[in-house]
C-alpha cells in the first residue's frame, strides 16, 4: 500500500537512480519495487563512495587516520545483497589506517540485532546481541568502529557505550563519517606542511 504511491510519486518525477544510506531501504527498493512497476538504478553510499573515489572525483590522495578500525557488515547490505567489498574498498583508501576484521565477518558477518527489531525490545535473558557484537569489535582493538546503515550505527554506538567504553577510545561511525574526517585530516596536515615558516621575531 506505502509502496504503491511511492512508485508513482517516483515514475511521475522521472526518477531513474535513487541512492540510500540504508540497506534496509537499499533491499526493497531494488529488490520489491520492481515487482511493483518500480524499475531504478538503486545505489548504495558505499558503493557511490567507491565509484567517486574510483573515478578521482574523490581525492583520497591526502585523506588519512592513524588508527585501527573494523568495519561491521550490514544483513541486507552483505548477506542480502552481496555487498561485501565497497566499504572495505572505501576504508581501505583511507592512508594510515591499521584495518582489523571481527572474528564473524563477511558471509558469516554477526546481525547487530536491529533487523530483529531488538532496536525496540526491552531484552531481560542473556546478553543482546548488540552488546555482544559490540564486544567483538571492542576486542579487536580498533579505535573506530565503521558502519553503512543507520540501525547498525545505533546498536553499536549503545552496545559500545554500554561497554562503558568512551567516544575518544573507540569512536562507532558510518563509513561517511570516517572518510569526512580523514579528509579534513589531510586538508589540516597539508596546511600545515605548506605553511610559512614564521620569520624572526614574530
Amino acid at each position: 500500500m506505502l509502496a504503491m504511491p511511492n512508485i508513482e510519486t517516483l515514475n511521475g518525477m522521472g526518477v531513474k537512480k535513487i541512492i540510500t544510506q540504508c540497506p534496509h531501504c537499499f533491499n526493497t527498493l531494488a529488490n520489491e519495487y520492481p515487482q511493483l512497476g518500480g524499475n531504478y538504478e538503486v545505489v548504495h553510499h558505499t558503493q557511490l563512495l567507491e565509484q567517486l573515489i574510483d573515478s578521482g572525483q574523490l581525492d583520497m590522495r591526502n585523506a588519512s587516520l592513524d588508527d585501527r578500525i573494523t568495519y561491521h557488515d550490514s544483513c541486507y547490505l552483505g548477506r542480502h545483497n552481496d555487498v561485501y567489498m565497497a566499504p572495505r574498498k572505501v576504508v581501505g583508501s583511507i592512508k594510515g589506517l591499521q584495518i582489523v576484521e571481527m572474528p564473524r565477518n563477511g558471509t558469516k558477518g554477526m546481525c547487530c540485532g536491529a533487523g530483529g527489531a531488538r532496536m525496540w525490545m526491552e531484552e531481560s535473558i542473556g546478553t543482546k546481541v548488540n552488546d555482544e557484537r559490540a564486544q567483538e569489535a571492542i576486542s579487536t582493538g580498533a579505535t573506530r568502529v565503521a558502519t553503512a546503515c543507520p540501525f547498525c550505527y545505533i546498536m553499536l554506538d549503545d552496545g559500545v557505550k554500554g561497554a562503558g567504553v568512551e567516544e575518544d577510545q573507540v569512536k562507532v561511525a558510518d563509513i561517511a563519517i570516517h572518510v569526512l574526517e580523514a579528509l579534513e585530516n589531510g586538508d589540516r596536515a597539508t596546511r600545515e606542511t605548506s605553511a610559512p615558516l614564521a620569520t624572526a621575531g614574530e
